[in-house]
């Protein structure tokens, strides 16, 4: 027996009948929903529909267990659970389901995610955190499988952190003692995934309140469990983790029926006691589920399912046990179950109506309104011009989208742009407010608008006292770091190697000793958990810093930064945030595996998160002191080999601020512009000096930032004295190199400045090899800067510059 047995009592003893049938007929609204969704999708009103039917019940029991402060990681099919919380209506699920674009309709994700993909509103209107303990949560939900169990693991772990760390006790809008559990829940299927079982031995590690649900129906789309999970069961195969007693490190492990309404409620109860009280993980095992409409609106599960399958799946449905059980209680009577049954489908009629008025309106609204302003240029035209007929065709279209009417008006205007017309400037006047309204709708919020924002904090010189000594980089890094958890007791770091000797290059030496081992913690090797309990934590209010010992095994955690992180305010329209760092080391070193530098890589995937690329640790605190006093994500790339060269220790280290996207001018130039960051700073400032001993002026600039990249616009100031540019960075070829091109050439009009054809130089096309000499023909080093920028001016006076080679 789970030692949780003996933690909580039976809870159905303390329901009433109307509870059970206040279940019955949310279910039953669940159920209907799902079948309304499908219908929809094929009538296309929808684009795609996933759904929850067939799980309708572990929802319900498990909602009797989610208390206020508690949190949501979970799986798209978890309608039940959010309108049973009361954080989802009806009408907002369809609304979701049509993708409509209003907030206020669609509050998770305002028409963003497909259908299932749920989260309440963290933020308030200006972009701050509103209290957590008071409301019922949940984090945002996204579709990649297993992808929700790294975030689970640190929105469990900040409520061990605020109930052992008396600092936090203040905070009380995010946390009561620690007493709030994060609920997880996947489908048995997704299990299979390497971060479920990193998540897992992540949790139980930590001993932290984290209950996860496994919705095991048995098949995962069209693959049954037999391919999935050995002995085809996830309890079963996990019973390791079962801890062997009360205050032993493990597991509590329930196994339940779906269709078992009375069981699931008792087993909740009992699951979250003991996770709440103890902070003990707890693996909820549902099966025998069912999948009435199979996995989606992509096809049907008579494809794959046997005909004993679908029969057993049609006499096993949770809600017709559930009706089962309450006539065999005495509950209720069958004429009243109808009635329920009925009511619900009345109900989750009126609301499906409801939203889709709500989203179609106004869409119709727009395209009237276009045919109005477009009529006055046809008579201005005549009819028998084309313009005649594109008009007609939005006029009579019966199911316009908004991108019917910008296309028309676009198309309206390419027809007439010769036409001198007062009804001309009218239509272009409107095509720019729907332009602006659908940028709104569907580009906005990717970075925060609060007064916390990154752009929004105060610059702050470095300063130097008289006599300030010299001292090994990572000093810097230690200082400043000091200085911040003495500022801020939200703070906290956690990765590989940090806590007992102070990270592999020592940046974080002798602060476990100083702040305590829940402040600069050791983690496991397990870099994807590591950012997920970062995102986590930093979800409930905490300022944590991630680390991650080299860049390139920042490659184990890019899909739960991209799918997750980066795109977390977007996807919510600034309804959440999470202001996780991530610090790693990168550039030159020793080999294929940590010497890596993958911008390019990480500039495409990790839109929404900040890229910080320092050349020196000074520059590095100067970014963390700003990233910690902003509401941002970002990932700060260290340079490797920086760590025991010297610098000036600031007299302010924990308070002078850089701000991003501004580069610095490293050395003034008037021939040649050399762009670059990181590591590469030193190389072209040596083969810049080379340059000027042979007459070449060249001016070296320091991006400092990747993400943002010179919002000022410095570069082609730059350009305008050079007339000429060399692109040089560590990554592959077309990697940085070509992002920072296309930044100057294209959005900065620098082509018109250059007097020579733009050139990038890059590493290799491969990874580095080892050794000095491997790196010396592996990367740019200070001979490949010279020859490429003496090639530039020989280009244009071969007489004074003439060819090397």
């Amino acid at each position: 027996m789970p030692t949780a047995e003996l933690i909580a009592p039976a809870p159905t003893a303390a329901l009433a009948p109307a509870d059970f049938l206040h279940d019955y007929r949310l279910g039953w609204e669940s159920r209907h929903a799902s079948l309304a969704g499908r219908k929809e999708v094929f009538m296309g009103k929808a684009k795609f529909g996933i759904f929850g039917d067939g799980k309708e019940l572990p929802q319900l029991a498990m909602a009797r267990a989610f208390q206020n402060g508690d949190f949501r990681a979970g799986y798209y099919r978890d309608q039940t659970f959010m309108v049973a919380i009361g954080e989802l209506t009806w009408q907002q699920y369809f609304a979701q389901l049509y993708a409509n674009p209003d907030v206020e309709a669609e509050p998770s994700t305002a028409g963003r995610a497909m259908n299932g993909h749920f989260g309440t509103r963290l933020l308030d209107d200006e972009g701050l955190f509103k209290p957590q303990t008071a409301t019922k949560n949940s984090s945002a939900d996204i579709s990649p499988t297993a992808a929700q169990m790294p975030r689970l693991v640190g929105l469990a772990y900040a409520s061990k952190l605020y109930r052992l760390n008396p600092a936090l006790h203040p905070f009380s809008d995010f946390s009561v003692n620690g007493n709030e559990v994060a609920f997880g829940t996947i489908g048995n299927a997704s299990t299979s995934e390497g971060m479920f079982f990193e998540a897992l031995n992540a949790a139980g590690v930590l001993q932290i309140p984290l209950l996860v649900s496994v919705w095991d129906d048995h098949y995962g789309i069209s693959v049954p469990a037999k391919y999935h999970t050995t002995k085809q069961s996830i309890s079963a195969m996990m019973a390791g983790l079962q801890r062997e007693g009360e205050g032993e490190p493990g597991f509590e492990i329930f196994e339940v029926k779906g269709w078992d309404y009375p069981a699931l409620v008792d087993a909740y109860q009992r699951a979250a006691a003991v996770c709440r009280t103890q902070h003990v993980p707890v693996l909820f095992h549902v099966t025998e589920l069912t999948q009435p409409q199979g996995h989606s609106t992509s096809g049907s599960h008579e494809r794959y399912k046997p005909k004993s399958r679908l029969l057993w799946e049609e006499k096993h449905d949770c809600l017709l046990k559930m009706r089962n059980w309450l006539l065999a209680e005495g509950h209720a009577t069958a004429d009243e179950l109808d009635a329920l049954e009925k009511d619900a489908a009345t109900t989750v009629k009126r609301a499906r109506t409801a939203a889709w008025k709500a989203f179609v309106d106004p869409i119709k609204d727009e395209r009237d309104a276009t045919v109005a302003l477009l009529d006055r240029l046809v008579k201005a035209t005549g009819t028998e011009h084309a313009l005649a007929e594109t008009v007609n065709r939005l006029r009579t279209n019966p199911a316009p989208i908004r991108a019917d009417s910008v296309r028309t008006l676009r198309q309206a205007l390419r027809q007439v742009r010769g036409l001198r017309h007062p009804g001309r400037r009218a239509v272009q006047q409107y095509l720019e407010q729907l332009q602006g309204e659908n940028a709104d709708r569907y580009n906005a919020n990717l970075f925060s608008q609060s007064a916390e924002a990154v752009g929004n904090i105060d610059e702050v010189p470095v300063a130097y006292a008289d006599g300030a000594p010299q001292v090994d980089g990572r000093e810097v890094l230690q200082a400043c770091f000091t200085a911040n958890f003495e500022r801020d007791p939200r703070i906290f770091a956690i990765g590989e190697d940090v806590g007992q000797i102070g990270d592999v290059n020592q940046a974080f030496a002798g602060l476990q000793e100083k702040f305590g081992e829940l402040r600069v913690t050791d983690t496991g090797i397990r870099e994807c958990t590591i950012v997920g309990q970062g995102i986590g934590a930093a979800l409930r209010g905490l300022r944590p810093i991630t680390e991650i010992q080299y860049l390139d095994y920042l490659l184990y955690a890019v899909q739960i930064l991209s799918d997750d992180l980066a795109c977390l305010q977007y996807r919510t329209k600034g309804g959440q945030k999470a202001p996780l760092i991530v610090r790693t080391r990168g550039h030159r070193l020793e080999g294929i595996w940590h010497s890596g530098s993958p911008m390019g890589l990480l500039l495409t995937t990790l839109r929404g998160i900040h890229v910080c690329v320092p050349r020196d640790m000074t520059r590095a605190a100067g970014f963390y002191n700003t990233l910690l006093r902003s509401d941002e994500p970002a990932v700060v790339v260290e340079c490797l080999n920086g760590y025991r060269l010297k610098e000036t220790m600031p007299a302010n280290v924990g308070e002078f601020t850089l701000p991003l996207g501004r580069p610095e001018v490293l050395r003034a130039g008037t021939d040649v512009t050399i762009v670059t960051y990181g590591s590469m700073c030193r190389v072209v400032l040596e083969a810049a000096a080379q340059l000027a001993a042979e007459g070449i002026s060249a001016e070296v600039i320091d991006v400092q930032t990747l993400l943002p990249f010179d919002t000022e616009h410095l570069i082609a100031d730059s350009l305008r004295k050079t007339g000429r540019v060399l692109f040089a960075d560590e990554d592959v070829p077309g990697g940085a190199s070509a992002f920072m091109l296309q930044h100057v050439i294209d959005e900065q009009n620098g082509y018109q400045l250059l007097d020579a054809a733009p050139r990038c130089l890059s590493a290799q096309a491969h990874r580095p090899a080892y050794s000095s000499d491997g790196d010396y023909f592996s990367k740019p080093n200070v001979e490949d800067v010279f020859d490429a920028a003496y090639a530039l001016l020989s280009e244009a006076d071969p007489e004074r510059f003439p060819d090397i080679y």
